[in-house]
């Protein structure tokens, strides 16, 4: 449980370090965003380390149609992820869609996974995005973006997060988790 939670917490220290300490974070210069990148990648380490081996207590079960509102969450966390890099309608009515993302995933996982390993990181991930989002529109105000909506990005980004969804399924399916109702 040790490395999950010190994955969570160095996920967040890392994400959060320019912000929290913007003096030290000029101080490294450009080889900061490599000491950064090199942070995020040993917190995915210890996060996925830590969440394989962690054991703990069941907090709750979550019933049969959870398990689609969680599908639901996690598609629209996908088409959040592919329309912030499309510039699609809905970056124009979400202040922070990649935060908003980890926040409907973090939701959607906690609503099927209760034990305490999964409350510890779908928890911590989803305290770490609301955080930053707190954090950004008290430094820098809540933005308001201004996008034209083209609808070949519209379709795009469609299926671009559906295609994402069947992978990721398919590789929840390999490595034992459930993705269908029984």
């Amino acid at each position: 449980m040790a490395l999950l939670i010190a994955g969570v917490l160095l996920w967040t220290l890392a994400h959060l370090f320019k912000r929290w300490f913007p003096h030290a974070r000029a101080q490294l210069g450009s080889a900061g965003r490599g000491i950064i990148a090199i942070a995020i990648v040993a917190s995915l380490v210890l996060m996925i380390v830590g969440y394989g081996h962690a054991q703990g207590d069941v907090l709750w079960v979550a019933g049969g149609n959870w398990l689609l509102v969680s599908h639901g969450l996690s598609l629209f966390a996908l088409y959040l992820m592919a329309a912030s890099a499309g510039k699609t309608w809905i970056t124009s009515k979400v202040a922070h869609p990649q935060l908003t993302a980890v926040k409907s995933w973090s939701v959607g996982h906690l609503l099927i996974n209760g034990d305490v390993q999964s409350l510890i990181l779908f928890g911590g991930l989803l305290a770490w995005a609301a955080l930053s989002v707190a954090v950004i529109n008290r430094q820098d105000g809540k933005p308001s973006p201004v996008v034209t909506v083209n609808a070949l990005n519209e379709v795009v980004t469609a299926v671009a997060a559906m295609l994402a969804f069947g992978v990721i399924a398919f590789i929840h399916i390999a490595l034992g988790y459930t993705v269908y109702l029984p």
